[in-house]
């Protein structure tokens, strides 16, 4: 039986980094939902706050990046392999889907999270503030409209942690520590 794990967080969190870390130090297979949406944003010439208010009124963009994250996971499985799922809503999507998950989520106080944005994408600390608090309006009365989900609840997860005083590296290793991967 295949391992799947979902990491979710906020912008910032070091959902993706972390993600990528432990799928490479365990030979997992990786599906990044956040990769795709900037896929997605770029096919379209858009911006990732573009995309995002774009997305706020035609649901049909969530829908069909979660539909193709859970294919994606569905592929990987079945053929027994073992799975990093990088997105904000794949551990409340995949259980659902009765996928079998370790969850975790990553998070950090906003500020600690928009200083790491700033730097990864060459703006001010003060525009990627405005601009993270926005997103995450968007995004959090958007999945409560398309999926009945409260990011807030974080009642699904097994295992959640603050990334603001740990390295990339230490946060997979506690995990790798605390999920028993």
């Amino acid at each position: 039986m295949a391992t799947v794990v979902a990491i979710g967080g906020p912008p910032g969190s070091g959902k993706t980094t972390v993600a990528e870390l432990l799928a490479k130090r365990r030979g997992f297979s990786l599906v990044s939902a956040g990769r795709l949406f900037r896929q997605m944003a770029r096919e379209r010439g858009l911006s990732l706050e573009e995309f995002g208010r774009l997305a706020a009124d035609d649901h049909s963009i969530d829908v069909k990046l979660d539909e193709m994250v859970a294919e994606r996971v569905k592929a990987h499985a079945s053929r027994g392999e073992d799975l990093v799922v990088e997105g904000r809503l794949q551990a409340y999507l995949l259980d659902r889907e009765e996928i079998r998950t370790i969850k975790v989520w990553l998070d950090a106080p906003l500020r600690v999270r928009a200083k790491r944005i700033s730097g990864r994408e060459a703006k001010s600390e003060e525009v990627a503030l405005r601009e993270v608090q926005e997103r995450e309006a968007l995004e959090s009365e958007r999945y409560r409209e398309i999926y009945g989900i409260d990011l807030k609840d974080m009642s699904v997860y097994d295992v959640v942690l603050d990334t603001s005083d740990k390295t990339p590296s230490e946060l997979a290793d506690l995990l790798i520590q605390e999920a028993g991967l």
